[in-house]
């Protein structure tokens, strides 16, 4: 067996077919058969059912697949690192942020990475979800994440500072009189809701519950700036990190009191390379404080 296969093994389940994973690969089709082949054979299983609407990876498939990202992510890594010299990087970086977390501060300490390793790629994506955020750092295949809580060690986790969360109220709305909100005065209000297993919806009920308040929902959202665009049109209100606040409607946000803060905390990777360390450096440097004065 090979990361090669591995490599191709991914693309097929991703593309669904040999010919769209080959396309990906940039090779010709007949080369990923074949390293599916010997790949299955190898292993004695069968990795992907064949259906009528493509490939499709089989229990045992799934499970393998699982590890073969594991050891790809490993391997891209491990290269990087091998070809890192002076002021020089190149490779991939993988950082998860969960959602509506660091959007003030992570595009600059992004920025500063990029023009100090102009050839290293780097992929970001939000995840709603805190327990398959913690999974991921677990497995080893996230080199940064941007979370509230982890169950790594002292070593792997940083406190870089805390997000306020704030209301969004529609316009003309009557506690926009009011320099802060209080969460009793939130009583009956309609709520736009995250995604059921979202830590932003977690962060909601939780908030309400401490004043024996349980949210009416009116809408339900995936994204915190849609969530923000929908309060701000009345169809409720809505409670977000301050720095998730898409420019143009801060007009609309009050604090709430008592405050409700999460924490910002960096995991790394364990074994975290120059790529990791340099993007925390940099995240450290953000303004963390919030944006909102009570």
């Amino acid at each position: 067996m090979s990361l090669r296969q591995f490599e191709y093994a991914l693309a097929v389940a991703e593309a669904g077919s040999v010919t769209a994973a080959a396309e990906r690969l940039h090779v010709a089709q007949p080369s990923v058969s074949q390293q599916i082949r010997g790949l299955e054979r190898d292993l004695g299983v069968e990795l992907f059912a064949r259906t009528p609407s493509g490939l499709v990876p089989t229990v045992v498939g799934r499970a393998f697949l699982r590890e073969a990202e594991v050891a790809v992510s490993a391997s891209r890594r491990a290269r990087a690192t091998a070809r890192a010299g002076a002021e020089e990087l190149v490779g991939e970086l993988v950082v998860s942020v969960q959602m509506g977390f660091g959007t003030r501060q992570l595009p600059g300490a992004l920025g500063a990475l990029r023009r100090r390793f102009p050839r290293l790629e780097v992929t970001v994506f939000e995840e709603p979800s805190s327990a398959e955020l913690d999974r991921l750092c677990r497995r080893g295949v996230l080199d940064l994440a941007l979370m509230a809580a982890c169950e790594q060690s002292p070593d792997d986790a940083h406190h870089l500072g805390d997000e306020e969360f704030v209301v969004v109220l529609g316009a003309g709305h009557r506690l926009l009189a009011a320099d802060r909100v209080e969460r009793r005065d939130l009583a009956g209000e309609p709520w736009v809701r995250f995604d059921r297993d979202s830590a932003l919806d977690a962060v909601l009920v939780n908030a309400l519950r401490d004043n024996e308040l349980a949210p009416v929902t009116a809408a339900r959202v995936s994204q915190a700036a849609t969530a923000v665009r929908w309060a701000a049109h009345g169809l409720g209100a809505t409670l977000v990190p301050a720095s998730a606040v898409p420019p143009g409607h801060e007009h609309l946000v009050r604090p709430v009191f008592p405050a409700v803060t999460q924490p910002v905390i960096a995991v790394l990777r364990s074994g975290a390379g120059p790529a990791e360390t340099a993007l925390l450096a940099f995240l450290r440097q953000e303004n963390w404080s919030p944006l909102i004065s009570h």
